[in-house]
């Protein structure tokens, strides 16, 4: 299981790391939260932390999802027993 978790949260975490500082790289912060929510009071940095937490979710679920997808069909499909 330990390793399953790591086979989603480790690309993921990665993925989220790169997305973040792209990101951040053309888009402010501040400036960002100016145009969605102008009346709360969030600094530079909860704005990239919050960011990140979202690239990591994002990314995650896509893991998730495809290890979701991978998982071998034999497990769930089962033959039908024979007929009488």
């Amino acid at each position: 299981m330990a390793q399953r978790l790591g086979a989603i949260a480790w690309p993921s975490f990665f993925a989220a790391g790169v997305s973040t500082m792209v990101f951040f790289a053309f888009v402010d912060p501040l400036a960002l939260r100016d145009i969605t929510w102008p009346e709360l009071k969030l600094t530079r940095e909860l704005g990239y932390t919050i960011g990140f937490f979202m690239f990591w979710l994002a990314t995650a679920s896509s893991s998730l999802f495809t290890w979701i997808l991978l998982r071998p069909a034999a497990r769930f499909n089962k033959p039908l027993p024979p007929e009488r």
